[in-house]
């Protein structure tokens, strides 16, 4: 897998964690969706740092998420 694949295959993995905590379809959410506004709450972005803080990303920061709830914003922070 090329970089740039393993780069698209991570973004749509995070989406797809992020639709799931909402109970929507990863296709409803696009770059722009504010997720505070799409439904997600504190509980629900803990338990999404918590996976993928066990999943490599140790220095996923919470208080960021909550304070730039944008999923592009999310994205770059997740897949620089």
């Amino acid at each position: 897998m090329t970089n740039d694949a393993a780069a698209v295959a991570d973004r749509d993995r995070f989406i797809q964690d992020v639709a799931e905590v909402l109970g929507v379809p990863a296709g409803e959410l696009s770059t722009d969706t504010n997720l505070l506004d799409a439904g997600l709450d504190s509980v629900r972005i803990m338990q999404l740092v918590e996976k993928w803080r066990s999943e490599g990303h140790e220095t996923v920061d919470p208080l960021m998420l909550a304070g730039d709830p944008v999923l592009e914003s999310w994205l770059e922070v997740l897949c620089p």
